[in-house]
C-alpha cells in the first residue's frame, strides 16, 4: 500500500484532505460552550452541542460508487486510495456494500446477521482476506450473511470524513437489483455512476442519473477504461451529449490502471494521464468542500442558539437585579414569550398542524400514485400476454415484469422522498424563521422494498405430444365419421366410406383448432391472474413500506422540532424563576450576584464573538464553480 503519485496514500500532499482550520476552530468553541451549559446545569444544551461535537470530528460524507457489473467501480476504489480493498474480478466482483474510510492503522470487518431474528453483529477480519467475505466468489449467494463491510485506511484522502461505498453491481440498471442501488442515494453526500469506455450510455443508465439527481445533491459521472479503448474521447463526446439532457452533472473520463501505474511508478506525468487529478480535485472542492460548509453552517447554528438560550437566563436576572422597578413588566414580558414556547409544544401549533396534514396528504397521492403506475404496468403486461401465447415466452414476461416494477417502484420512491424533504423544510419554516437544520430524512430507501414479494408463479405450459395431438383429432372426427356414416347409409353406403372419412377429418381438424385456441386462452387467462396476484402483492407491501416510512419522516420532525421547543421552553422557564429570585434577593447579595452575573454574560459574549460568521447557503453552490 505504497503512496500514490499525487499524494493519495499515507504521506502525500497533493491530494490531502486533512480538517479545515474553520472546522477546528469549531469544535474548540463547540467544547467550550457546551462546558458552560454543562456548569449552569442546562444538561440538554450540553448533549445538543455533544452530538455537534461529534458531527464536526466525523462528518461521515458518504459518496456512492454505483454502476453495472464489470465498468470497473471496484478497480475505481483501489485507484483513489492506492490499496486493492476493493475486489476485482472477472466475474461477478463485488456482492456486498463495502465502505472505504480514514483510520490510523488499516482494519477492516464485516456486519453479519447470522439469525433473521438476532441482531446483528461486527467482526474484525484480516483485510488481506476481505475479498473472501465481500465477493461473490468468495461468498457465493451472500451465504455467510453479510450486511456490510468496511475498510478504514491511513490516506490523506480520506482523512478529511471522506467514505468511498462499493456497491454491488446490477445487470441491468432497470433490474429489481438497481432497487437496492438506489436504497443508499439519499443518505449519500454524492454519486459517482461508473461506466465504461466501450460504449455510450444505454437508456437504464440516463434514467439512473435522472433518479440520482432527484435524490442526492452532488451527482458525477466516471467514464472508465479509457487506456483499454481508444475511441473513448468519441464516447466521451457522445455522453456528455446525454448528460446535456439529463441536467448539470460533470463527466471524467479515467484509467485505474495508468493510476496504480503511476503510484507504483510515483510518475506525476502519467497520473495526469490517468484522469485522476481532476476526479480527486472534483471530490476535495465539490464533495467534501461542500459537506463541511454544510456541517459548519449545522454547528454555527446550533452554537447561536445555545449560547442565546444560556445568556437570556443571565441577563433576564441580571436585569431583574439592577432595575427591580422594571422587574413585574420583564417578567411578564418573560412570561408571555414562555406561554407562545408553550403553545409551540403543543399538537394544535402551526408547525405540528402543518406536520400532520401534511403527511396524511403524502400518504394520501403516495398510494395514488402508486396505484397509477402498477396500474399502468398491468395493462402493459395484458397487453403483452394478448398479443401471443405467454407459455413459451414467460420467463421473459417474468423478466420484463420485474423490471416495469422496480422502475415503477423506484419512480414512486424518488417522489416521495422528495415531497417527504419538501415537507420537512415548510416544517422548518413554520417552526420558527430562519430555521435551516433540517432532520435526516430516510423515505428514499428502498432497501429490502420487494424483499416480502413472493416471486411470480410460473405458468405451467407443456407442449402437446403427437399422441395427445392424434387423440384430441380421433376424439373430434369420431364425431363427423358417424354421422356421415348414417346419412350416406340411406343411400347404401357403408358407414365408413370415404366421404365419412373426409367429413371426419374436416371435424377432427376443427376440433384440434378449438381446443388449442381454448387453451390459448386458458393460458392467458391463467398468465393474466399470475400477473394481477403479483402486482396486487407489490403494491400492498411496498405502500405498506412507504407508509412506515412516511411515519418515520413525521416521528422524526415531531422529535426533532420539539426537543427544540422543549430547549426553548426550559430557557424561557429558567429566565423567569431567576428573575422572581433576583428581585427578592437582599441588597448585600444583589451586589455578589451583578458582579458574577456580569462575569458570566461577559463569558458568553467572548464566547459569542468567537462563533465565525458563515456565508449564505448559496455560497455552498458556488464551490461548484
Amino acid at each position: 500500500m505504497a503512496e500514490g503519485a499525487d499524494g493519495a496514500g499515507a504521506g502525500g500532499k497533493t491530494d490531502g484532505v486533512g480538517p479545515a482550520a474553520p472546522a477546528a476552530a469549531l469544535v474548540a468553541i463547540v467544547d467550550d460552550v457546551g462546558r458552560f451549559a454543562s456548569s449552569t446545569g442546562r444538561t440538554d444544551l450540553a448533549r445538543r452541542l455533544e452530538n455537534t461535537h461529534s458531527r464536526l470530528l466525523d462528518p461521515h460524507v458518504r459518496v456512492i460508487v454505483v454502476g453495472e457489473f464489470k465498468k470497473g467501480k471496484s478497480k475505481l476504489i483501489n485507484a483513489l486510495v492506492n490499496a486493492p480493498v476493493c475486489p476485482v474480478d472477472d466475474d461477478v466482483a463485488t456482492s456486498v456494500p463495502t465502505s472505504v474510510g480514514y483510520g490510523e492503522e488499516p482494519d477492516a470487518w464485516v456486519t453479519v446477521q447470522a439469525q433473521e431474528d438476532t441482531p446483528p453483529e461486527a467482526r474484525r477480519v484480516p483485510i488481506d482476506e476481505l475479498a473472501a467475505f465481500v465477493s461473490e466468489q468468495g461468498n457465493p449467494g451472500n451465504e455467510r450473511r453479510i450486511l456490510a463491510a468496511e475498510v478504514v485506511l491511513p490516506r490523506e484522502l480520506l482523512k478529511g470524513g471522506l467514505r468511498l461505498v462499493d456497491s454491488p453491481g446490477v445487470g441491468g440498471l432497470d433490474s429489481t437489483n438497481a432497487l437496492a442501488t438506489l436504497a443508499a442515494l439519499s443518505l449519500a453526500h454524492a454519486v459517482l455512476l461508473v461506466s465504461d469506455a466501450s460504449q455510450e450510455y444505454t437508456e437504464p443508465e440516463v434514467q439512473f442519473l435522472k433518479h440520482a439527481m432527484r435524490v442526492s445533491p452532488n451527482v458525477a459521472a466516471v467514464l472508465a477504461k479509457t487506456d483499454l479503448y481508444p475511441q473513448w474521447r468519441d464516447i466521451e463526446r457522445i455522453d456528455r451529449s446525454h448528460l446535456g439532457d439529463v441536467g448539470d452533472v460533470p463527466i471524467f473520463s479515467v484509467s485505474s490502471d495508468l493510476r496504480l501505474l503511476a503510484a507504483q511508478e510515483q510518475d506525476r506525468e502519467l497520473n495526469t494521464e490517468s484522469g485522476f487529478p481532476a476526479l480527486v480535485a472534483h471530490l476535495r472542492r465539490d464533495v467534501l468542500g461542500r459537506a463541511e460548509i454544510i456541517q459548519a453552517r449545522s454547528a454555527v447554528h446550533d452554537l447561536v442558539s445555545v449560547v442565546d438560550q444560556l445568556k437570556m437566563s443571565l441577563t433576564s436576572e441580571l436585569e431583574a437585579t439592577l432595575h427591580p422597578e422594571t422587574t413585574p413588566r420583564l417578567i411578564a414580558q418573560l412570561e408571555d414569550a414562555k406561554a407562545r414556547a408553550d403553545d409551540f409544544r403543543g399538537r394544535s401549533s402551526k408547525w405540528q398542524v402543518t406536520l400532520n396534514d401534511g403527511v396524511a396528504d403524502l400518504i394520501s397521492d403516495m398510494e395514488h400514485d402508486l396505484r397509477d403506475r402498477i396500474r399502468t404496468v398491468q395493462r402493459e403486461a395484458e397487453d403483452a400476454i394478448d398479443e401471443g401465447d405467454p407459455g413459451p415466452i414467460w420467463d421473459q414476461i417474468t423478466e420484463w415484469l420485474d423490471q416495469r416494477v422496480s422502475a415503477a417502484v423506484s419512480e414512486t420512491f424518488v417522489w416521495t422522498d422528495e415531497r417527504s424533504r419538501w415537507l420537512a423544510e415548510e416544517v422548518a419554516a413554520q417552526f420558527f424563521a430562519g430555521e435551516s437544520d433540517v432532520p435526516l430524512i430516510d423515505v428514499g430507501d428502498t432497501e429490502g422494498v420487494l424483499d416480502v414479494v413472493e416471486e411470480m408463479s410460473v405458468l405451467e405450459h407443456r407442449p402437446m405430444g403427437a399422441g395427445e395431438k392424434l387423440f384430441i383429432g380421433v376424439r373430434g372426427s369420431y364425431g363427423g365419421v358417424l354421422m356421415v356414416g348414417l346419412a350416406t347409409g340411406l343411400l347404401g353406403l357403408s358407414l365408413i366410406n370415404p366421404i365419412s372419412l373426409l367429413a371426419g377429418i374436416l371435424v377432427g381438424r376443427r376440433a384440434y383448432r378449438e381446443d388449442k385456441t381454448a387453451r390459448l386462452s386458458r393460458r392467458r387467462f391463467e398468465a393474466k391472474s399470475l400477473v394481477r396476484r403479483y402486482l396486487d402483492e407489490v403494491q400492498f407491501q411496498v405502500g405498506k413500506q412507504l407508509k412506515d416510512r412516511l411515519r418515520v419522516v413525521q416521528r422524526g420532525c415531531r422529535d426533532h422540532f420539539g426537543s427544540i421547543a422543549e430547549e426553548l421552553h426550559r430557557s424561557l422557564s429558567d429566565a423567569v424563576l431567576a428573575a422572581k429570585q433576583a428581585a427578592g434577593a437582599y441588597a448585600g447579595e444583589s451586589e455578589q450576584r451583578v458582579t458574577q452575573l456580569r462575569a458570566r454574560v461577559a463569558q458568553l459574549e467572548a464566547l459569542r464573538a468567537r462563533i465565525p460568521s458563515l456565508p449564505p447557503t448559496r455560497a455552498v453552490e458556488a464551490t461548484r464553480a
